[in-house]
């Protein structure tokens, strides 16, 4: 045996996640603010078109 352990993945079919248009969340601009408890997020979309989420 080697040292390296086999972990299996199992994949969530996607159409039993929810989704979400980024585009539709920050609407006109390219900011939102997303609330997770008392803790207040900023999603934003780059000019390259890409997702960032900050605390």
């Amino acid at each position: 045996m080697g040292l390296h352990k086999v972990m299996q993945t199992t994949e969530i079919p996607t159409k039993q996640l929810p989704r979400y248009d980024a585009r539709d969340l920050i609407e006109d601009g390219d900011q939102a603010h997303i609330i997770l408890d008392d803790q207040v997020y900023v999603l934003r979309i780059t000019r390259a078109g890409k997702l960032i989420l900050t605390k």
